[in-house]
């Protein structure tokens, strides 16, 4: 349950000192700025309601200037002029500047997102870090290929000598959600950066002081000026303008899939290219034969890890008919010992969820589902003193057609069914609108390699759950995203 709010302001003293400026910036070819308007946004602590900060609201005529200084900083300057070896030092050193204030970046992430500071201090800003040095070794091993032609009409004794090369796009929108923003962050960056591309980052209004913040340390680090750009703003009208910008490349977006197809929309003025990363309902799989040990901890955090805002959380269990009992009782017990509170309090096992809208979006999927008939084990409440904690919650007697079941709810809420066979259980797995991720817990390997193979999704955990690594392919099929 909650927990006293002991601690709720920052602990680390640079941190405590980034708040303190109160307001922040545009970075648009290397100069911090404000927006022409004047205008600034507030952000909120999620767990008080407090506003922590005001950061500049950017229009189409930031986005246009942004974009003017990635083109520029493109085609001339010393970023194409850069070796790719140059390229991965730069990297590295961002790596190196992240990490030397990992603490400051974790309190900001927490103040700023809600998660429980052990998330990101050692896991979410540790996958950044990882993100920019893996991307920094294959900055030098962008290669080519010789092809070997049978073009039989060239003149006698003349041969055809064929090759391709891998060349940057060019400038490149990023537009990053709100539930993990600084490992998405560098999710998008580091490999842009890699190839040779300039970026306009647009970072979630809800959570934009770790993208300012990673921009001072990128400067530090030595990133020329306009090769990366910052604009915050609301995602109606930043994000819009730089999704349909006629000077962007690509657009690189990890979000919702309402908000994908918008995206997917705007971009068809240039036909630019687009890597869409959207949403799921991920099923998790428990076997008769599975490690219930190893399974019941696992597809708990599957779902409660980041309190469900998780694009690949185990939001949808499964488990076979001679377990169900025993898993559901086991996963509504971790639930009932999550800890609530404060994300900066070190007991904190579970945060708010980003904002009071959205727990009041979850909570209403949980009345929609008792309507329909499911009932809640465990969990079903919101509270804290902000109203924007939800209840760890196993909801059981669901049936395919609810929403709880259909639809991705981005929060704390898990809905649990019973089967007997395997063909069964893949079939409800696959029916779904989504396709990002699945989990399987067994220990056939037969079982294991068969039912992978049949299960639609981007990527399928054996025994795990959200295992991410920067060398490992992301992406999902239907409504969970498409592009490269």
């Amino acid at each position: 349950m909650l927990t006293e709010f002991a601690i709720s302001t920052p602990q680390n003293a640079a941190a405590a000192a980034f708040l303190g400026r109160k307001t922040h910036r545009h970075l648009i070819g290397g100069e911090w700025v404000e927006s022409s308007s004047g205008e600034y946004f507030e952000t909120f602590d999620p767990a008080t309601g407090k506003s922590i900060g005001q950061l500049a609201r950017g229009s189409a005529a930031e986005v246009d200037a942004a974009v003017a200084a990635a083109r520029k900083a493109f085609e001339s300057g010393p970023w194409p002029k850069m070796l790719p070896l140059e390229r991965s030092k730069l990297l590295w050193r961002i790596a190196d500047k992240l990490e030397e204030n990992i603490d400051e970046l974790a309190e900001l992430e927490t103040l700023d997102q809600g998660k429980a500071l052990y998330v990101g201090r050692w896991a979410e800003i540790p996958g950044a870090i990882n993100q920019f040095r893996y991307f920094a070794g294959l900055a030098t091993k962008i290669e080519g290929a010789t092809i070997p032609t049978s073009i039989n009409y060239q003149p006698e004794g003349k041969e055809v000598f064929a090759y391709t090369q891998h060349l940057p796009v060019g400038v490149v929108g990023a537009i990053v959600p709100w539930n993990s923003p600084l490992v998405l962050t560098a999710m998008k960056l580091a490999p842009a950066l890699a190839a040779g591309c300039t970026v306009v980052l647009k970072p979630a209004e809800d959570t934009s002081l770790t993208a300012v913040r990673l921009l001072e340390l990128m400067q530090e680090a030595g990133l020329p000026d306009g090769v990366v750009n910052l604009v915050t703003g609301l995602g109606a009208e930043a994000g819009a303008a730089l999704a349909k910008h006629s000077g962007v490349d690509k657009i690189a977006f990890t979000g919702s899939t309402a908000t994908g197809r918008a995206i997917l929309d705007a971009a068809k003025g240039n036909l630019k290219r687009v890597t869409l990363e959207l949403g799921g309902k991920s099923p998790v799989i428990i076997m008769d034969d599975a490690d219930l040990d190893a399974a019941i901890p696992g597809a708990a955090n599957a779902i409660f890890f980041n309190g469900g805002q998780v694009c690949i959380a185990g939001s949808r269990l499964y488990a076979h008919s001679s377990v169900f009992d025993r898993v559901v009782e086991g996963i509504a017990k971790q639930a009932e010992a999550i800890k609530l509170g404060h994300g900066l309090d070190p007991q904190t096992q579970m945060g708010p969820l980003v904002s009071k809208h959205h727990a009041s979006k979850v909570a209403s999927y949980i009345d929609d589902g008792r309507k329909a008939g499911a009932s809640v084990l465990v969990g079903g409440e919101t509270c804290g003193p902000n109203d924007s904690f939800v209840v760890p919650t196993v909801l059981t007697d669901v049936t395919p057609d609810m929403s709880v079941v259909r639809e991705e709810i981005f929060g704390p809420v898990v809905v649990a069914t019973r089967f007997d066979e395997l063909d069964a259980v893949i079939a409800a797995a696959n029916d779904s609108d989504y396709g990002l991720a699945a989990g399987l817990w067994t220990e056939s390997l037969s079982t294991a390699t068969r039912t992978a193979r049949r299960l639609e999704a981007g990527t399928v955990w054996i025994n795990s759950h959200a295992m991410y690594d920067p060398s490992l392919p992301i992406g999902g099929i239907k409504q969970s995203g498409w592009g490269a």
